[in-house]
């Protein structure tokens, strides 16, 4: 459990830091609160489409990412942001993704700041 919530603050500070570089990345709200209650949901989300979505179009795709020597991954983790964008509209988040250059960019700066968060707090279960 404390795994769970460790990697979802990872992902909401991962999301936040692409939100605060890329002026196409948008969260939008009222109050502090809300946007960080909202960045909260869409971190889940964002982990829920990881866990789910991405290993099944990784094995879709398998024969890309051996050709591309894996930089296939850049546009899988930006197909993977737009679908959390999509989702987020769905469930009425005012959380926004403007453009497939702008999610390939932010797909990347979420992977790396991600991967340095969850370096830095613990992951013990």
């Amino acid at each position: 459990m404390k795994n769970f919530v460790v990697k979802t603050i990872a992902n909401a500070g991962a999301l936040a830091v692409a939100i605060w570089l890329l002026n196409d990345i948008t969260l939008t709200g009222g109050d502090t609160s809300r946007k960080v209650l909202t960045l909260l949901v869409v971190a889940l989300l964002f982990g829920l489409v990881n866990s789910v979505v991405k290993p099944v179009v990784q094995l879709l795709t398998l024969p890309l990412f051996i050709l591309t020597l894996g930089l296939i991954t850049l546009v899988v983790n930006a197909l993977m942001l737009m679908l959390t964008s999509w989702l987020a509209g769905l469930f009425d988040l005012s959380f926004h993704v403007e453009g497939f250059w702008t999610a390939v960019l932010g797909g990347l700066i979420i992977s790396v700041v991600s991967w340095a968060l969850n370096v830095v707090l613990p992951d013990e279960d």
